[in-house]
């Protein structure tokens, strides 16, 4: 939902001409629908990544039409070239596969859906006859093709044809992927150019208007498992074309229709009949080909017809290895007759006749043009002894029965004044020999590469002929920190240096803050452990020195101890003193506590009863109440008051209060026997209870008096419910009207038992379930784990217990806990706090390390909480490798599930692949989870530790789905809470209606709670006249138990059951049908308001101002309805703020009517204001108080109805019907403006902020700063705030339990994962039985799809880059070949398969290894011996950004960067040194059409921005492109080489990558010269695909693209692991590239308006903030590596610098955080070294200076 307006901007540069009345041409139309729609459409685009944060596992189309042109247009493809008659059908069908098997590798979900109109795109209708015929039948080939493979594949007239619209009602396809028809270029010379986009264009508008979001194929990026493209979101309101538009359209499609029927009517007389049925030969349908084209040409060539029939029946003969060749030189003439007259004719017929009888024709322009050739030059010979005597009977037999004469190929040969007499073929590239390089670790691992090296002498001159920068070719130390070099990375105590020295003033500032986080923390603990304004319950944990050593008995954890059977042991005299001394002390606490209950039930009896069952809920708060006699009769006395209360009550005898009576009683009676204090008179009450609710089957549950003793009488007299002598009940209307299954089905399926196999374990305070009592063995056995268990379910504790056996086994070893977000970061460290305390000699139990900021000392702790990028930089870290990294004894990964995000994905996989231990993994949100644990049990195992996957699905508690429909209006408006009544718009939906979206078969975590699964049987057995299925065995009472109350177990037994019939009606009904047995079970279930609506009210996208006018209306219903908690989740930033605002706005200006018309209100007005006025008088009489002697044993005389209400009254103060803040809360108001006190004192949130904290409302998402989120996180679980309106930042584990979730708007973030997640914070394990999910402001189509949506399988990354390769030398080395180094890097290289994403063997790895070595060694990052050289710096500190990173090394070594720094003005130098930078770090796309002249001339008049980024400076293109060169001839060595040395294992190369190998038929002659002929001239390849070679390629790549897109099969390169720059120095621009780069960092630096971003930059201000903040540490980690080379450059450098501070090796700045406490940070002191020239000074004060700037526009944007 798009509550910002961020098309707003876009509606104003809309021209306001009036086309409406006019006549357009194509191209004017074209023109107005971009400028009016396009333009604005491109703007909302968002680059996602279209499986792993957008569809997820849902079915998407790709467009057929739109597939084809990507394969018909790649320009190595021989098809349609101007003046050269090839048709290289076998490299297009390759290219097809190709494609497809990107998106089935990445588990992609999708059809292929044909369009007839969208035809002419593909065809280039309009364009030359050769270019139109060559499309036409390639697309008829290739169409054909599809049907061959095991995709679905639909062919519809148009979006209006009906096939479709039932297709779309029975598939619901998530979005279209497609071309949008790109611009009209001034290439585009063929009349009907703009007629072709137009028509693809109002497709696509149509398409979104219709529903459906769209997202490009052209330019979609295919990295590791993720699809990445443009995303536009579906309108569902169709854009006002206007006739002329409309009309325009129109004739487009005529004019292309009849251009495309001109063209084959004046080729051919055939049109298409129906197709076959039967068999054809090839012969036979050849034979039809040839007379359609002598019947379209009266002059027909007969010579060249015979030999394409000659060819096509070749064709099936050959190999692709015969196959791959480049066109024979021919004459100018025979190539303009082939290509103008007989070629067209040819393949017009060709494709008639697959069309009309679907034979296997095939074609290949150049074994035509070949065969032609070696005819012509073969005259005289017999065609079967050059072709074979199959073939030639074949043709000779097809021209017979043409009946025509016998071909002359002299005349042919007269026509031609010249032939080539021989193929020029050239020779493979030759395998590149690497530099020189050994290595002790990698030379074992790599000793299966054979690869030849250089001799020393050509290495040492490549070196030195390369310009030295920044005192190249020394060695990096890796020791200093990643954004200010004078901080070290070893702590003392580690053997680094002294801490820098600090003055009092600096220790007292420090305590300060270190009191003030401590007293932060402490709050925060509290509100996490329930402790708050209490002292901790921490478990003190000796250190392990300080214990006396005892021998340790090995026992299984989850079996008791066996004692030996006879006489106990004899007491000692001490042990029979304090076992006298416990009972004694027992005895007296237990009469205390009787005394006490029996003056509480005094006051108690003063009360009506109403009264007495409400304040008897507040003696549970006291400890006493946990004391098994007392729990148990005070649950009694509730019971006696309910039934006193029921027996009085007016209604007594409807079934509603029966139900709730009877929940409220078995709610107790439940609880009561779960106390297990059953003496005779808990007994005979509970009895008597169960007995009158007609619930006497489960008195065997309670037990029976008689076999025990009456240890207690009651304190008072439980109500009496039956008669003396029978019996029998007194009260008839409190016995249950049904079966007591059914019933407990029905009405308390929340309240059963909810454990799975619960016993008691002494390990932990609770029963847990059999699953994780397996977890808490393989944790003692030091096993490696995987669990993956839904939110609710008990993993927390996992973690816990794991730190608590880390603090107890040593005072050394190391627990590292990584969690996805800083905000769970600073969570888990306040629970750790609550939860241990261990005295470790100064060193603390635990620290903090992210990258904005460190608690205590991160090296030197036990229990370490970080996020991923951090414990990768630290495993890295070559210092930390000696000490610190082998005392880490388990790693603990929350929310593992992050590995398959597009974003640091790559990151959780190193530290998996690195992990010096066993791991903990836990998530609730794995898809296909035993797929990813196969991947990583064999990271595991290979690094010696056993390793077990524990899945566990069931959910604690249910969660229940509502839907608010917005299309009801309410029956009043909001006047405040106390008078509020609901508006019943909250509509329950039963899990199994959501299958009317159309599904066809159920997600596995579809769950049904009691009360669904007894509807679903009701509506079940209604239908039983029509369902085969035996529905007798599922009625309740013969299926469940009798005798004991059900438990949840029970019931998933009986939903699995259920869903067994549900599936088989699923899998023969037909969803069309209303009348199936499917579709009036689910019409049953359907809430009957919402079946009142139809499909298009309840599919409609609600409107802006209506969502946000009934917000306030949603909160009070959830509030009305006692549902809050709740969280509020929406998924852009921008609108949680508009939404809290809404909402306070709201509730500010009711209040204030309110305050202006309540009589109430203005009495106690003048009440608080006489009282004011009384202020002296006051004063005065506590002034005589002061000086009259007090009588100590008088009571206190002061008025304290003087002191009572106005003393704290502020008007200004929200009202309690105006504000949602918890009323029943130990925080106060006082407590809160003590809070936003001191968080103003450091940063301070926006006053609408902070009023909606005085009314329980909050914002949280990742752009409010950190102590604010901290504050809500607190305030909403001490249960003040109750509603937060959120983005996903609440989902990822944070401890912050609400009732209810709530979806606002639509959004392409909300995934099935998403969902999941988010939904999955209602209804937490310990706080609510039930959670409830709620669908506001969402079409039911869109949340029926979410809540059927399943799971994604997780993707992964070739984690072994350019860059981790060059930190893993740098780990070896720096560490001195530290055994934990070692081992870390030969584990890796050990793998079977490096990555679960990933195809490539352990072989194949090793030698991508060895050749990015040597791209390593090329690029001077490493020397021979693997010792990483100066410029290292720069390429690790910025690891994440590669390849940019690696492209600044080369800019840095090549000396650009001193070239635009050397310029006199400082202005132009930062200016251009940041234009660079954008070009390398930022990068984000616009798409082509937004980046039109006429649209950037357009934007830049309304705006300060540039919009569209500047050409890349030309020295550094020229670099640049030097460098791909280089690193393209490595890694094509490494091709070269690999496929060589491995083609016997690799095999031919004549595999298509679905469809499988191209057999060729050897029925006929093998050996014929032809034969011979073709394979003597064929190119000869090795790293190529044969296929692409049928194209004339060899062995010579252009692109480290081409390489890894063309390279043959079995050779898995990964482009995005090779460290290529195209994309960098690709021209930015409408015409030479598929996207534009954004200006915004550049437009930024230059005019730091935040609001020109949002606007004509198109950023989402929700974004901005991060985007900025990523390219400022950029700019940090530049200047901070300058430093130290500059430092290091320098020969009177101190060796030693006593100025340096304690720090872990990673950057720790984050302007939001540190703004005021330093002023200035970017500020450095840094000063010129000697001996540093003026060149490398001066680029250093361009880059400090230029970062300065940006800096102070960045801080005064968020101050």
């Amino acid at each position: 939902m798009d509550l910002e307006e961020f098309d707003k901007f876009a509606e104003e540069l809309r021209s306001s001409d009036d086309v409406q009345s006019k006549s357009l041409s194509a191209e004017q139309a074209l023109k107005h629908v971009d400028s009016q729609w396009y333009v604005d459409t491109s703007r909302r685009a968002r680059w996602m990544d279209l499986l792993g944060d957008y569809a997820g596992s849902e079915p998407f189309v790709i467009d057929g039409e739109s597939l084809l042109q990507l394969v018909l247009d790649d320009p190595l493809l021989a098809i349609a070239r101007q003046n050269e008659p090839s048709f290289q059908i076998l490299h297009a069908i390759h290219s097809l596969e190709r494609i497809l098997n990107d998106f089935t590798t990445r588990s992609a979900v999708f059809d292929i859906v044909f369009w007839e109109e969208n035809k002419h795109l593909t065809l280039q209708t309009g364009s030359s006859q050769f270019v139109f015929a060559s499309r036409t039948l390639a697309r008829r080939l290739l169409f054909k093709h599809l049907h061959k493979l095991e995709f679905r594949v639909h062919t519809f007239e148009s979006l209006s044809d009906p096939k479709w619209l039932e297709y779309c009602f029975m598939t619901k396809p998530m979005f279209v992927m497609m071309n949008d028809g790109g611009l009209l270029e001034t290439k585009d010379i063929d009349s009907l150019a703009a007629e072709r986009i137009l028509c693809q264009r109002v497709f696509l508008l149509d398409l979104l208007a219709s529903g459906i979001a769209v997202t490009l194929l052209r330019g979609a990026e295919f990295r590791d498992s993720r699809i990445s493209s443009f995303v536009y979101e579906s309108q569902r309101e169709s854009l006002a074309k206007g006739p002329s538009v409309s009309d325009a359209h129109s004739a487009s499609l005529k004019a292309l229709d009849e251009a495309a029927f001109d063209a084959r009517t004046s080729q051919t007389q055939l049109l298409c009949t129906p197709r076959s049925q039967e068999m054809i030969t090839i012969e036979a349908s050849l034979t039809k080909l040839a007379k359609v084209y002598l019947s379209s040409d009266s002059n027909a060539n007969h010579e060249l017809l015979f030999i394409f029939i000659a060819h096509c029946l070749l064709l099936k003969t050959l190999t692709p290895h015969e196959r791959a060749r480049r066109v024979e030189a021919i004459s100018p003439k025979l190539v303009k007759m082939l290509t103008q007259s007989f070629l067209p004719r040819a393949f017009f017929a060709a494709e008639d006749v697959i069309t009309s009888l679907n034979p296997d024709i095939d074609v290949d322009g150049r074994v035509f043009i070949a065969l032609l050739c070696f005819l012509v030059r073969n005259d005289g010979k017999q065609l079967r002894d050059l072709v074979g005597s199959v073939i030639s009977q074949s043709v000779e037999a097809i021209w017979a029965d043409l009946k025509l004469r016998s071909p002359n190929f002299s005349t042919l040969a007269s026509q031609i004044s010249s032939l080539s007499t021989k193929l020029q073929v050239s020779s493979t590239s030759k395998p590149v020999k690497l530099l020189p390089f050994s290595n002790p670790v990698f030379d074992a691992e790599l000793s299966v590469v054979h690869v030849a090296a250089e001799d020393e002498d050509e290495s040492d001159d490549e070196d030195e002929s390369t310009p030295s920068h920044f005192s190249l070719g020394t060695l990096f130390a890796d020791t200093q920190h990643w954004h200010n070099h004078r901080k070290a990375i070893l702590p003392k105590h580690l053997g680094g240096e002294d801490a820098r020295p600090t003055d009092e003033r600096q220790r007292q500032r420090k305590l300060r803050s270190d009191q003030r986080f401590m007293k932060n923390l402490q709050n925060q603990a509290g509100t996490l452990t329930g402790a708050s304004g209490a002292a901790l319950e921490q478990i003190k944990i000796p250190p392990v020195g300080s214990r006396v050593a005892q021998p340790v008995t090995k026992q299984k954890p989850s079996q008791a101890p066996k004692v030996k059977a006879g006489k106990a042991k004899p007491l000692s005299k001490a042990e029979e003193i304090r076992k006298q001394n416990t009972d004694k002390k027992t005895q007296k606490q237990g009469a205390d506590s009787v005394q006490w209950w029996v003056g509480r039930l005094a006051e108690l009896g003063k009360l009506s009863v109403s009264t007495q069952a409400q304040n008897v809920q507040t003696l549970y708060r006291n400890p006493r109440s946990r004391e098994p006699a007392l729990a148990a009769e005070i649950r009694l006395y509730q019971i006696h008051l309910l039934l006193s209360l029921w027996i009085d009550e007016q209604g007594r005898e409807s079934a509603t209060t029966r139900d709730k009576y009877t929940v409220a009683i078995m709610r107790i009676v439940k609880e009561a026997i779960e106390i297990g204090h059953a003496t005779s008179e808990v007994v005979k009450c509970l009895t008597s209870v169960l007995i009158s609710l007609g619930l006497s089957d489960y008195l065997e549950a309670v037990g029976s008096s008689a076999d025990l003793k009456d240890e207690q009488r009651l304190s008072f007299k439980f109500i009496k419910l039956l008669k003396s002598k029978t019996k029998a009940p007194l009260h008839e209307f409190m016995h249950i009207q049904e079966h007591p299954i059914t019933w407990q089905l029905r009405l308390f399926g929340e309240f059963m038992d909810r454990s799975m196999d619960s016993q008691e374990d002494k390990r932990v305070a609770f029963k847990p379930d059999a699953w994780q009592r397996e977890v808490l063995d393989c944790v003692d056995q030091n096993v490696s784990l995987l669990v993956v268990a839904p939110t609710s379910a008990g993993k927390t504790f996992i973690s816990y217990y794991a730190m608590e056996k880390v603090l107890r086994d040593s005072d050394n070893g190391i627990l590292v806990y990584v969690a996805p977000t800083k905000a769970l970061v600073a969570q888990i460290a306040a629970e750790v706090y609550a939860r241990f305390s261990k005295d470790l000699n100064g060193r603390n139990c635990w620290a903090i390390h992210t990258r904005d900021y460190r608690v205590h000392d991160p090296q030197n702790c036990q229990i370490l909480i970080t996020v991923p990028e951090i414990l990768a930089t630290m495993i890295l870290s070559p210092p930390l490798a000696k000490l610190w990294t082998p005392r880490i004894k388990r790693i603990i990964l929350d929310e593992i599930h992050s590995i398959g995000q597009q974003e640091g994905g790559a990151v959780w996989e190193q530290i998996l692949l690195l992990a010096p231990c066993p791991i903990i993994g836990l998530s609730a949100t794995v898809g296909s989870p035993e797929l990813f644990n196969k991947w990583l049990q064999s990271v595991q195992e290979t690094r010696g530790f056993k390793h077990r996957f524990i899945h566990h699905p069931h959910r604690y508690s249910h969660l229940r789905k509502f839907f608010y429909a917005l299309q009801y209006e309410p029956r009043d408006t909001f006047q405040g809470l106390d008078s509020y009544r609901s508006t019943e718009r909250l509509r329950f939906l039963h899990p199994v209606t959501t299958l009317s979206f159309g599904t066809r078969s159920l997600p596995p975590d579809l769950s049904l709670e009691a009360s669904d699964t007894l509807a679903l049987y009701e509506a079940l057995m209604s239908c039983r006249d029509v369902i085969s299925s035996d529905l007798g065995s599922l009625e309740p009472g013969r299926y469940f138990p009798s005798n004991r109350l059900l438990q949840q177990i029970d019931v998933i037994n009986y939903e699995a059951d259920l869903k067994a019939v549900l599936s088989t009606l699923i899998a023969t009904s037909d969803p069309r049908d209303k009348s199936s047995p499917l579709s009036r079970v689910i019409h049953s279930l359907e809430d009957s308001r919402l079946s009142s609506l139809s499909s298009d009210a309840l599919n409609a996208k609600p409107d802006r101002l209506l969502y946000r006018r009934n917000l306030i209306r949603l909160v009070c219903d959830l509030h009305a309805q006692n549902d809050l908690p709740a969280i509020l989740f929406s998924f852009d930033r921008t609108d949680c703020e508009i939404m809290a605002q809404d909402l306070l706005e709201a509730l500010q200006q009711k209040e204030g009517r309110w305050r202006s018309t309540s009589a109430e209100h203005k009495r106690k007005m003048a009440e608080w204001e006489n009282w004011l006025a009384r202020a002296k008088d006051r004063e005065r009489q506590a002034e005589k108080a002061k000086k009259v002697k007090k009588d100590p044993d008088a009571p206190d005389s002061m008025d304290t109805t003087e002191r009572s209400w106005q003393s704290s009254f502020d008007p200004e103060d929200p009202e309690p019907q105006f504000s949602f803040a918890g009323q029943h809360t130990s925080y106060s108001k006082s407590d809160l403006n003590d809070d936003i006190r001191g968080m103003s004192r450091w940063n301070s949130a926006p006053e609408w902020a902070l009023q909606c904290l005085r009314r329980g409302i909050a914002v949280h998402h990742a752009g409010m700063n950190k102590r604010y989120r901290t504050l809500v996180e607190s305030l909403f679980r001490q249960g003040f705030l109750r509603v937060v309106i959120a983005t996903g930042t609440l989902a990822l584990g944070i401890n912050a339990p609400a009732k209810t979730s709530v979806f606002c708007g639509d959004s392409p973030f909300l995934t099935a994962l998403m969902y999941r997640q988010c939904a999955g914070r209602a209804g937490r394990r310990g706080f609510d039985l039930l959670g409830k999910v709620v669908f506001y402001g969402l079409p039911m189509d869109r949340v029926q799809r979410l809540i059927l949506s399943k799971l994604p399988s997780l993707g992964g990354n070739f984690p072994l880059t350019s860059t981790l390769s060059l930190r893993l030398f740098n780990l070896l080395e720096g560490s001195d070949y530290a055994p934990t180094a070692v081992q870390a890097v030969q584990g890796l290289m050990r793998l079977p398969h490096i990555s679960f994403g990933s195809d490539a063997g352990r072989h194949q790895l090793l030698h991508h290894l060895r050749f990015s070595i040597d791209y390593l060694r090329r690029a001077h990052l490493l020397d021979d011996s693997g010792k990483p050289l100066n410029l290292f710096g720069i390429a690790a500190h910025l690891y994440y950004t590669e390849p940019s990173n690696l492209a600044l090394v080369s800019l840095l070594r090549n000396g650009v960067l001193h070239k635009i720094c050397a310029q006199s003005s400082m202005i132009n130098a930062k200016k251009d040194f940041i234009l660079l930078m954008c070009h390398l770090f930022g990068r984000r796309y616009l798409p082509k059409t937004y980046t039109t002249d006429e649209n950037v001339a357009l934007l830049i008049k309304k705006s300060p921005s540039m919009v569209l980024l500047p050409p890349l400076h030309k020295k550094a293109r020229q670099v640049l492109n030097e460098h791909d060169q280089e690193t393209l001839r490595v890694f094509v060595g490494y091709a070269l080489t690999y496929g060589s040395q491995h083609h016997d294992k690799l095999g031919s190369d004549s595999q298509l990558p679905l469809s499988g190998p191209v057999v060729a038929d050897n029925s006929g002659d093998d050996d014929t010269p032809f034969r011979t002929y073709l394979r003597d001239t064929s190119i000869p390849v090795t790293a190529r695909s044969l296929f692409v070679a049928n194209s004339g390629h060899g062995d010579e790549f252009q692109t480290v693209q081409e390489l890894a897109r063309t390279a043959r099969q079995g050779l898995h390169l990964n482009e995005h692991a090779i460290p290529s720059f195209s994309h960098i120095t690709a021209i930015s621009g409408p015409s030479d590239s598929h996207f534009g780069l954004n200006a915004y960092l550049l437009d930024f630096y230059i005019h730091g308006q935040t609001a020109a971003l949002s606007k004509a930059n198109g950023i989402r201000r929700g974004d901005i903030w991060y985007l900025l903040q990523d390219f400022f540490l950029v700019l940090m980690t530049v200047r901070g590596v300058l430093e130290q080379l500059l430092e290091r450059a320098s020969k009177e450098a101190a060796v030693e610098d006593p100025d340096v501070d304690l720090d872990s090796g990673y950057g720790s700045f984050d302007p939001a955080d540190t703004l005021d406490a330093s002023e200035g940070a970017t500020l450095s002191d840094f000063k010129r070294p000697k001996g540093v020239t003026d060149k490398d000074w001066r680029v250093y004060e361009v880059v400090n200076e230029a970062l300065k700037e940006f800096d102070e526009k960045y801080r005064a944007m968020w101050a």
